[in-house]
């Protein structure tokens, strides 16, 4: 691959590389507030514009019957932090307790 070309890919993969970033960080936030299903599928955290997201939370036995079980709309800072949820992220879930054997 030409070098001209290698650098205009760098700057694209290192913007990539910060949303993925930024989007585990905003996906942590959420299950620390709301807590971890048992049945936990995936984290789903879409940009919407500027810092405005949307956090789908899928639980089910398996991926074919993951449904929705958690849904928000959020606000962050540049670092991803949460500002706003709506609606309110509120603990659904204990944290789980390591069982001793």
């Amino acid at each position: 691959m030409p070098a001209q070309k290698q650098e205009e890919q760098r700057p694209a993969h290192r913007e990539k590389h910060a949303h993925q970033r930024l989007h585990v960080v905003i996906g942590e936030q959420v299950m620390f507030r709301l807590g971890q299903p048992s049945n936990l599928q995936r984290i789903q955290v879409r940009l919407l514009w500027d810092d405005h997201y949307r956090v789908n939370i899928y639980v089910g036995a398996d991926a074919g019957s993951a449904t929705i079980a958690h849904s928000y709309f959020l606000l962050t800072d540049a670092d991803g932090n949460i500002i706003a949820s709506t609606p309110v992220i509120l603990r659904q879930y204990l944290p789980e307790t390591p069982t001793v054997a």
